[in-house]
Order: structure tokens, then C-alpha cells, then sequence
């Protein structure tokens, strides 16, 4: 598989609580998507209070034990901005020593506005969803140190000590980290995008929308370039959803029901068809080609159907072989 065409799997944690799968089946899945050997990437979320699901770092535990290829990804880190940087470092850290150096961190302020969420999550910890993005930017400052410096004296707005190591450092030096947003695209939120050029290794994003990737994505290129960055050099993953099925309105239906269990009634029916690929193979192949198109290097599916494990079959005997042979 060439590196423009990265296709991951992305694991339903939430779930396991409206019998999708049990929590077992999870980890044995992701067991069995690197057996593939098909797979670049497999992806689990994070939330604590506002959208909670299994924890995310003793998740990774899991499945770094069951793995050996896939990249091990996280999109995204949700709870970063409310989470202590020191101790996440050294849990990432130790992470990616389980999985010889396979750990991806996506991260993102994890704001949810519907019924106050994210800041009822965040009261618990004394952070108000004003100061999340500035507390994400500081933590990823602070872990990137952490992972490659020994002695780390910091003195941040949020966080500050002095003469802290950090052991055992990552494999990787440092581990990736992405940030996923997906800011409304009209016009395009220049501060966050910048952001993502200015300090992030890659994107994340889903595509609520088709300009969140064809006005945001040059958007962000260009903030690369003014930043002496190289942006064929930076990665884009596009968070997607998938329903094989060969009644392509009855594939979009069970995914609005899907998303709608899974998150509470927040994404509309004309957002659940632009987020996800839908249909027959045919169907779904061109709308996973059109995410490549518009500049995605990565695409990771959750099949949200109840029906998931002939779906995953289906993914892996006919839908990854046409899009290996499109590359």
C-alpha cells in the first residue's frame, strides 16, 4: 500500500454500551484487523465525562499485547487538555515501549456544547472550555519535551516545574501528534488552522461537509508553507463512517440511527451522508476515493451498522483490495 492511500480501522468503544460488541470483542478485533496484514492504523476515541467510553490509555494496553504492525492511534485525545502532562507522558511514553514505537496521538480540545459537556467534565479539574485550546497547546509542548529532554524545567500559564525525566523514554523521539478539529469551513477558521500548521505533525478531521476537507485542507498547506513546512510531508487523516449495503438510503438510515446511539442526536441526516461512505462496494470505493482526492493520506472507517462483522468482511474481502488497485 503506497503511503497516499493508508486505510485504518477505527473501533467502536461507545459500543459496547448499546450491544454493538462487548469489550473483549473490541480488543480481539484489533487483533484480528492486524492479522490482516490490511490495516495501516487502528484507532480507538477518548472522552471522560462528556462522551464516556473504555478508557483510552488502559485500552492501548490491550491492544499493544495483541498487536505487532498497526499503528496504535487515538483520535482523538479528547481529555489532553484536562488530563495532568506529566503523568500522560510518561503513560504514552510506556505505551509506545509495549508497542515498539507505534503509538499515534491525535488530540483536540474536546469541547461538546450540547448540554454543557465539556464543561461539566472540566469543573471537576478547574478547566472551563475558554482555556482548553491554549491548555492543549501548552501539553504538547510540555510531552514533546518530556519525551526527548532529561532535567525538564517548564514554566507554563497552566503547568510549571522544575528537573523532571521522564522513564522509560518512547521508541519513537518523539511520538507523532496530530490535532483533529473539524472547524466550520465558511469562512475558514484561520486561528485553529494555523495552529494545526504551526505545531501539529498531522491533521485529523471527518468530513461533516465537503469543504471541511477542500477549504480547510489549503488552508492549512498554506499555513505550512509560510511556516517553512513541507505540506506533501504532512499527514491528513480523514475520520470516516462506513455501511456496506446494497440499498444505499438504507445504509445512510441505519448510520444516522447509528451515529445517533453513539453520540446522542447531534449530527444531522445531511451530515451523516456527507461523513459517511455508504452503499454497494462500487458506491462506497468512490466515495472513499473522493476523501484521497480532496487530499486525505489516511482514511479510518467505523462500520456504524449493527451488522458489523459481515460489513468488516466485506471491508476487507472487496473494499481495501479495489482501493489498493486504484493506487
Amino acid at each position: 500500500m503506497t503511503q497516499q492511500r493508508k486505510i485504518g480501522l477505527t473501533l467502536p468503544q461507545r459500543g459496547t454500551f448499546f450491544d454493538v460488541l462487548s469489550l473483549s470483542e473490541l480488543v480481539e478485533t484489533g487483533h484480528w484487523a492486524d492479522e490482516t496484514g490490511l490495516f495501516d492504523s487502528l484507532w480507538i476515541g477518548d472522552s471522560l465525562l462528556a462522551k464516556p467510553r473504555p478508557e483510552a490509555v488502559a485500552l492501548f494496553g490491550s491492544l499493544a499485547a495483541v498487536t505487532r504492525d498497526v499503528t496504535l492511534a487515538v483520535g482523538c485525545l479528547a481529555t489532553f487538555p484536562v488530563r495532568d502532562p506529566v503523568l500522560f507522558a510518561d503513560q504514552w511514553a510506556t505505551l509506545d515501549q509495549l508497542s515498539n514505537g507505534r503509538m499515534l496521538l491525535a488530540v483536540c480540545t474536546g469541547i461538546v456544547k450540547p448540554n454543557d459537556a465539556s464543561a461539566k467534565e472540566g469543573a471537576l479539574y478547574g478547566v472551563t472550555d475558554k482555556s482548553r485550546a491554549a491548555r492543549m497547546e501548552e501539553n504538547i509542548e510540555i510531552v514533546r519535551r518530556l519525551w526527548t529532554e532529561d532535567d525538564v524545567t517548564f514554566a507554563g500559564r497552566y503547568t510549571s516545574f522544575e528537573n523532571v525525566t521522564v522513564r522509560p523514554k518512547p521508541v519513537q523521539s518523539p511520538p507523532p501528534v496530530y490535532i483533529a478539529s473539524n472547524p466550520v469551513p465558511d469562512p475558514p477558521a484561520t486561528r485553529a488552522l494555523h495552529r494545526v500548521a504551526r505545531i501539529a505533525d498531522g491533521w485529523m478531521t471527518t468530513r461533516k461537509s465537503p469543504e471541511h476537507l477542500t477549504v480547510n485542507l489549503p488552508a492549512i498547506k498554506e499555513f505550512l508553507v509560510e511556516e517553512g513546512r513541507d505540506p506533501a510531508a504532512f499527514g491528513v487523516s480523514a475520520y470516516h463512517n462506513l455501511n456496506l449495503n446494497p440499498d444505499r438510503e438504507a445504509a445512510f438510515e441505519e448510520s444516522y440511527r447509528f451515529l445517533g446511539e453513539y453520540y446522542g442526536p447531534v449530527f444531522t441526516e445531511e451530515q451523516t451522508r456527507h461523513w459517511t461512505a455508504a452503499g454497494t462496494t462500487d458506491q462506497v470505493v468512490a466515495d472513499l476515493e473522493r476523501l484521497y482526492a480532496d487530499g486525505a493520506t489516511e482514511v479510518t472507517l467505523r462500520i456504524t451498522s449493527w451488522d458489523w462483522r459481515r460489513q468488516l468482511e466485506l471491508l476487507v474481502k472487496d473494499v481495501i483490495p479495489r482501493l489498493q488497485a486504484g493506487a
